[in-house]
């Protein structure tokens, strides 16, 4: 799995580093019960603090998508492979536009909220 983060980005650079393994755990790259790189070696890696590196891993923890255990690292749980971890990604790239618009949140509840008063097409 490789973790790139741009630093000229306006995304902080634990949420690169979280929205990194999502997409990971999404497109089937990572297994149930694979461990993620330790935090020490991905800060050295990729330059940054081992801070930041912790941050974005107890953002997965906090999602449900990685277990944190002293000793072993972060290791992928089996509640990362459902559906969640799709909507999780969604939703990143989702601050992240609206980020880039300069939308607050409330405008995105409101986004959000007005689009699922509409009803869902079926898919065919």
């Amino acid at each position: 799995m490789l973790i790139q983060v741009d630093p000229t980005s306006s995304e902080p650079l634990f949420s690169q580093i979280a929205g990194a393994v999502r997409g990971a755990i999404a497109r089937g790259e990572i297994t149930i019960g694979e461990r993620l790189p330790g935090a020490r070696q991905l800060a050295s890696s990729l330059g940054l603090n081992v801070h930041t590196i912790l941050r974005g891993y107890q953002e997965l923890r906090d999602e449900g998508l990685v277990e944190l255990r002293r000793g072993r690292g972060a290791v992928v749980t089996a509640t990362a492979f459902d559906g969640t971890v799709r909507l999780h990604q969604a939703v990143s790239e989702l601050r992240l536009v609206a980020r880039q618009l300069g939308m607050s949140t409330d405008e995105i509840v409101e986004i959000v909220r007005a689009e699922q008063s509409e009803p869902m097409e079926e898919s065919k």
